[in-house]
């Protein structure tokens, strides 16, 4: 399914503990950092809630793949909460799409390590930093 042209983008960089979320403008043309989603029991009524509030059109959520191109067991959560959230927002329009986000956590904490954050202080926002390299990623594919 092709994504719409215009409207809002939101990103996801899936974690075990954080997801990191990043949302575009109506333009496309810059991506912004929001805080992460704390993965338990209620994420995805949590990520459905940014969703709708952020007006997202598309939804990107990085898929891990290893450096071989191989899926393993984060591939497959990723995938299954693609489903869930199609299924969550229903008839909405809103699209879903897996992207390729192999190595936007390691960018995203060589990016805050060069802005000076120690590895305490990129703890906080490392996970909607990758998100927002996998946006720009998803952004400059298109």
């Amino acid at each position: 399914m092709n994504a719409p042209k215009l409207g809002r983008v939101l990103a996801l960089d899936l974690g075990e503990k954080r997801t990191g979320v990043s949302v575009s403008n109506s333009d496309r043309t810059l991506a912004f950092p929001r805080p992460a989603v704390v993965m338990n029991d209620h994420a995805l009524e949590a990520i459905t809630q940014v969703v709708r509030e952020e007006g997202a059109t598309v939804v990107v959520i990085g898929l891990p793949k290893s450096l071989s191109g191989k899926e393993g067991a984060a591939a497959q959560s990723a995938r299954r909460l693609a489903q869930d959230l199609e299924v969550r927002l229903g008839d909405t329009g809103i699209l879903v799409e897996l992207f390729d986000e192999r190595l936007t956590t390691v960018q995203a904490a060589s990016s805050l390590q060069a802005a000076g954050k120690s590895s305490r202080e990129q703890r906080s926002s490392i996970d909607s930093a990758a998100a927002t390299i996998l946006l720009d990623a998803w952004m400059e594919a298109q």
